[in-house]
């Protein structure tokens, strides 16, 4: 199910959009072509964020991190 928002945007947006549906067969029509551009930016947004997430844990938890990757070291090294 799909819900109506409305947004404005400058002309030279708007022009960008028409200019990329013209070229792209996949999108047929504006809503399309935003849906897909949104979901793009959105996924974007959110990996970048996990990986921020992801640096701030073992930045967090390097010591703890650097003491079990030494001990892993260690015993491939033994064997």
């Amino acid at each position: 199910m799909m819900k109506t928002i409305a947004i404005t945007v400058d002309e030279e947006t708007l022009d960008l959009l028409d200019k990329l549906r013209g070229s792209a067969s996949e999108f047929r029509s504006r809503s399309a072509l935003v849906r897909a551009a949104i979901r793009e930016y959105a996924a974007q947004v959110h990996k970048r964020l996990e990986e921020e997430r992801e640096r701030e844990l073992v930045h967090k938890n390097k010591d703890v991190l650097d003491k079990q990757l030494k001990a892993l070291v260690e015993e491939q090294a033994a064997k």
